[in-house]
């Protein structure tokens, strides 16, 4: 019935925000706003009704939760860097029905998932960042999924993302993407440096070890990457331990996925952590 149009892995640093406003930085991130616009628009081309966002600013301490609310409205400052982000406004709508059939879809194949639509729960800017230059207008439907999973297992977000996937194609009437919110190797500055690696990676082998990642992805070589992600992801100091990249890679087949990563904003530093935006094929 539907399908899943578009896949990608992006960024969501702050710094974005604090580039549109005047002062020293303006302008700094202009190159990840413009791969947000662009991914924005590829969506729009394929008849995206829905973006879902794996969110890795969304921490949980037990099972998977969907926020599939209605509408969202508010003003967000972020409590983690409240100088960066603050008081940006947003407003977006909800997919109810979808959220639902995630859910179901993933607590049919093992892994306890909820959906929450009556709900007051927030959006976090793992979302509202890439939603702000994607979807100004409102023309996406938005879900978002907890992704900063702290007890959890990466092939459990990979079973997510298998199930997701069924579910969009067996069980939905519309057209729908995926995104993996989250950086690469997420180690922050030290405090009282940061200003020095606002555009570098906090150490050379997590520069390197990203870089070779990168390279995996474009060769398609998605085999030795999912074999190395546990390890990955903990030495690298993966953002929200990359189960954002795990449920994405779920639902494009895990190891057996032969796609190859185009890069759409070329890999950053960004306050010590690494960052990129890649479209990956469906």
């Amino acid at each position: 019935m539907g399908k899943l149009a578009l896949a990608a892995k992006i960024t969501h640093v702050p710094s974005m925000y604090l580039s549109e406003l005047d002062g020293p930085h303006k302008g700094c991130r202009q190159a990840a706003i413009d791969g947000h616009k662009e991914i924005g628009r590829r969506c729009r081309e394929l008849g995206v009704d829905t973006i879902v966002v794996f969110d890795t600013h969304w921490l949980v301490n037990s099972g998977y939760h969907i926020n599939s609310a209605p509408h969202f409205e508010g003003v967000y400052t972020s409590n983690e860097l409240p100088h960066f982000i603050k008081n940006m406004p947003y407003e977006y709508h909800g997919n109810p029905q979808l959220g639902r059939l995630l859910a179901e879809a993933a607590t049919a194949a093992g892994v306890h998932t909820r959906a929450h639509d009556a709900t007051t729960l927030a959006l976090e800017y793992g979302t509202l960042v890439p939603m702000r230059y994607m979807n100004a207008d409102q023309h996406f439907k938005v879900v978002s999924v907890s992704a900063l999973c702290t007890v959890h297992n990466l092939q459990d977000s990979a079973t997510l993302g298998a199930a997701f996937r069924r579910a969009i194609e067996e069980q939905y009437d519309g057209t729908v993407a995926i995104f993996a919110s989250g950086s690469l190797s997420h180690r922050f500055a030290q405090n009282g440096v940061a200003e020095q690696y606002l555009h570098k990676v906090w150490s050379p082998f997590l520069e390197t070890m990203d870089h070779e990642v990168v390279d995996m992805w474009q060769r398609g070589d998605w085999k030795t990457f999912c074999a190395l992600l546990p390890e990955y992801a903990d030495k690298c100091h993966g953002e929200g331990f990359m189960h954002d990249t795990a449920m994405l890679l779920g639902a494009l087949g895990w190891d057996e996925y032969r796609g190859k990563a185009e890069v759409v904003t070329p890999y950053f530093g960004s306050s010590g952590t690494g960052q990129i935006n890649v479209i990956l094929p469906v």
